[in-house]
């Protein structure tokens, strides 16, 4: 039969067709309308429903049962061959409704399943229309769950761990996988979504990966050291109060170790560069969350040396010295009380971000959900500087 397709009589029926099929999944029980039918397509429809339409008709409507019957008489085939090959879009629907059950069923089953961050981040999924996209696309989900299954870890190089876990030293490095492990890793730790290589590296460090352990920094200041060539930089530095700035990569070299009896841990660079040039207790600046090689220094520590940890007066400054604390039995807060926060606060921006405890000291949390404002480090410069002057304490 020929191509009625390409036919100008029938290149519109057919196309119209063809949408209500995909749309109903090849029921022949609709109808199907031609606006504006040219001399062509009016004589068709006709000749398909044996009723006269006359010329300048502004609209015209066929059942497609008709077209069916007619086709079959007069071509021998019926309206599904004729059209081509068509997508069942209502099958298409249902089996990616299948494939999302699965993936939900399957996600029940981590260990993760019940807490409130994997459950938000299903649930975000979801909402925004990742999960169906994620089933069209054929990404294994499984994938993702056995990843965040493996988390987190200590210190272990990403390709490494994409590796053990995954069987392929580049899955985590770029595409889906990657992307939805980072999302659920930032509903994990409470912060956005990574909007950039640096702020992503940094939530890789917080699940324990190390991307690159020459990016892996922390910033320190008058903290000497024992062990190889680094300990001779960072006692070389301590003695000039200078700062430096130590790499994962330098600390895997040869071990090291600090014999100092404190360390002052703080978040804002600035805070550093106000203390550089003087005589002060050691201070490690985080420049936000903590790096793989913050933590990797502070394993570095005498036993017995105390941690003083601060961060911002704010949600995120909250979780990060909580999570300080938790870490490092023998970690005290700095400066991080509610009677610390009332004294620094008079304007700031406004809060944002869901509010955290501070198990240390309710009233921190509790002044901070009252006043509504945040607290930089940079606000309490002067009071920090005369902490670290002081002689360490017994």
């Amino acid at each position: 039969m020929p191509d009625l397709t390409t036919d100008p009589g029938w290149r519109r029926l057919l196309a119209a067709a063809r949408r209500s099929l995909e749309r109903t999944g090849g029921s022949l029980a609709g109808t199907i309308s031609l606006t504006a039918p040219d001399e062509a397509e009016r004589h068709v429809v006709i000749g398909v429903t044996g009723v006269h339409r006359p010329a300048g008709v502004s609209r015209v409507t066929v059942r497609l049962s008709e077209i069916d019957a007619f086709l079959r008489d007069a071509h021998g085939t019926d309206l599904p061959s004729a059209v081509g090959p068509f997508r069942d879009r209502p099958a298409e629907r249902a089996t990616l409704a299948e494939a999302r059950e699965a993936m939900l069923d399957l996600a029940s089953t981590s260990r993760h399943a019940g807490r409130p961050w994997f459950e938000d981040w299903i649930a975000g999924l979801r909402r925004d229309g990742t999960l169906t996209r994620t089933a069209r696309g054929g990404l294994p989900f499984s994938r993702v769950l056995t990843a965040l299954a493996a988390l987190p870890v200590v210190a272990e190089p990403l390709p490494v761990f994409a590796e053990r876990v995954l069987g392929d030293t580049k899955a985590l490095t770029d595409g889906p996988l990657r992307g939805l492990v980072l999302r659920a890793l930032a509903a994990w730790h409470q912060v956005t979504p990574p909007a950039g290589a640096e702020q992503e590296r940094a939530l890789w460090e917080m699940a324990g990966l190390v991307p690159d352990d020459l990016a892996s920094q922390v910033l320190v200041l008058n903290l000497p050291a024992d062990g190889g060539l680094l300990g001779d930089w960072l006692t070389a530095a301590a003695t000039a109060h200078v700062p430096f700035r130590v790499t994962l990569h330098q600390m895997r070299l040869a071990p090291l170790s600090l014999p100092v009896p404190e360390i002052h841990v703080c978040e804002n660079p600035a805070v550093l560069r106000a203390a550089a040039g003087h005589a002060t207790a050691p201070l490690i600046c985080t420049e936000g969350v903590p790096s793989a090689a913050v933590h990797t220094l502070l394993a570095s520590r005498a036993a017995g040396t105390v941690i003083r940890w601060r961060n911002d007066f704010d949600w995120t400054g909250i979780r990060l010295t909580a999570a300080a604390l938790a870490r490092y039995p023998d970690a005290v807060p700095w400066r991080m009380s509610g009677i610390d926060y009332l004294d620094a606060e008079a304007t700031g921006l406004p809060l944002t971000g869901a509010p955290a405890a501070s198990p240390w000291d309710r009233s921190l949390a509790e002044a901070m959900t009252a006043a509504g404002r945040s607290v930089m480090e940079e606000r309490l410069i002067g009071t920090l500087l005369g902490d670290l002057r002081r002689p360490a304490e017994p």
